[in-house]
């Protein structure tokens, strides 16, 4: 069998020497005051700031990694922003970040190349209106509504799984994207795989959109689309496409909608009204629902995905974690522990930021106010004073252990953790071990693949490309 080679795409760009830490006092970080100035951080990759920016968008990974030479806090040119971007690789730094008020330090989230697809939604709101909208969708993922899911994960994975065919090699994600896309869709509009029309258009149109994304045209689009608040060129045309069967559901269900009758998220949504007593309007609904279908499955998949990507090019670890999950034994927790190490070393968000608004403090570096302040998760999650021999995927480093909240960020951290963290943990704990349970898979090629940057997002170049070589049903 073809087990793979397990050195990581990223041993590339790195050496052990090129992230030695130099670790700043933890009192050496948080905010200034006004007018305070010290040493910039210092510089990497090409000074012209398009050019910065094609090449982070044609290797993202590399240009990380070859930043970090220069320290634990480096900046870089883009078309973002007319002053230089500031990226940090330091838990305490993190730290000042996360316990920072929203209006010192706000999200990023509002500048996101994702604004213009999805408008203002829990996602990209800031401040006191993302406090309103994450209040607004919390109880649907509160432990009650997790455990609705539970049935439906399942479920979803035995229907799929029971497709597959051994021989041809088949991208594992466009599965784990079909999977999460039923529980998203079931937890949203309270549907199963059988769709009413309306669900089944929207449900075409997302997995046409995805497939869209991964393309050359999709990286000019959003290069065109930084910085706006609404869609042009080819961008504009997707997002237009989502918004005619986005909006012929939510007619469809205004139209039916008894208040109470539901749970789903939507009925929960159309039941919902303002200090004035007003319903959410069909842009504030479409923001929201259009926020969960495509950032509440695709992130999740694309774990799943680099999972085994990971884990078929380590025999040791995919070996011991097949063994733990046929026998029905496993003690040390080593499926936790396996789920946890792949969102280290591949996690699909791999950027997340504030916008300073008072000069900031890095170690002996200071960060200019109204700046853009950039938290290199894959940096921190590949610090080899927190995790020895950062390139290996060694499962076995969490056992025992749980990583610090400052040291592991895949969902993000402090006021901006990702809502959906519990459902998304939840699918990787059931999909994972179903799939092992289930299949003998192999890679079709050894080396391995290069991360695809997408929008926010980081995904596996080829889908995580496997081959069943046997199936159980």
């Amino acid at each position: 069998m073809r087990r793979g080679r397990p050195d990581p795409w990223y041993a590339r760009a790195s050496t052990g020497a090129a992230l030695d830490p130099v670790l700043p006092e933890p009192s050496l970080a948080g905010p200034l005051e006004p007018g305070s100035t010290g040493p910039a951080a210092p510089a990497t990759g090409h000074p012209n700031r398009l050019r910065q920016s094609l090449r982070i968008t044609a290797d993202l990974g590399g240009e990380l990694f070859a930043g970090a030479r220069r320290g634990e806090a480096f900046s870089f040119a883009s078309l973002l922003d007319p002053k230089p971007v500031v990226l940090t690789r330091h838990p305490e730094h993190v730290r000042s970040l996360f316990a920072a008020p929203p209006d010192v330090a706000p999200s990023l989230a509002g500048e996101s190349p994702v604004r213009p697809i999805l408008g203002l939604s829990v996602l990209t709101a800031v401040g006191d209106q993302h406090r309103r909208r994450r209040k607004l969708m919390m109880p649907s993922f509160h432990g009650d509504a997790i455990a609705r899911y539970r049935a439906e994960i399942e479920t979803a994975t035995r229907r799929h799984l029971d497709r597959w065919t051994t021989g041809t090699p088949f991208p594992l994600a466009a599965t784990t994207q079909a999977i999460t896309l039923d529980v998203i869709m079931s937890g949203v509009f309270g549907i199963d795989h059988r769709a009413a029309p309306e669900e089944a258009r929207l449900r075409h149109v997302v997995r046409q959109t995805l497939r869209l994304s991964v393309g050359p045209l999709a990286q000019l689009a959003e290069l065109l689309n930084l910085d706006r608040e609404e869609s042009v060129g080819p961008q504009r045309w997707i997002v237009a496409r989502l918004d005619t069967a986005m909006y012929a559901v939510i007619a469809a269900r205004r139209a039916a909608h008894e208040p109470g009758a539901r749970h789903d998220i939507l009925g929960l949504l159309l039941d919902v009204r303002d200090e004035d007593g007003a319903p959410l309007s069909d842009l504030e609904l479409r923001n929201e629902l259009l926020t969960l279908v495509l950032a509440g499955h695709e992130t999740t998949a694309n774990s799943i995905a680099w999972t085994f990507e990971r884990l078929l090019r380590t025999p040791a670890a995919d070996d011991r974690l097949r063994d733990v999950v046929r026998s029905g034994e496993d003690p040390d927790g080593y499926l936790e522990a396996t789920i946890t190490e792949s969102m280290r070393v591949r996690p699909v968000v791999p950027l997340i930021g504030r916008r300073v608004r008072v000069p900031w403090r890095l170690g002996e570096v200071v960060v200019p106010p109204d700046s853009r302040l950039l938290v290199g998760i894959l940096l921190l999650h590949h610090r080899d004073d927190i995790y020895p021999d950062p390139f290996r995927f060694a499962p076995e480093r969490f056992l025992g252990r749980k990583p610090g909240a400052h040291e592991w960020l895949p969902f993000g951290g402090g006021t901006r953790r990702c809502l959906g963290a519990a459902l998304a943990m939840e699918e990787l704990r059931i999909v994972v071990p179903e799939i092992v349970r289930r299949a003998d898979l192999v890679v079709d090629d050894p080396a391995p693949e290069r991360p695809v940057h997408r929008n926010v997002t980081m995904i596996p170049g080829r889908g995580g490309r496997v081959r069943a070589v046997a199936l159980r049903r």
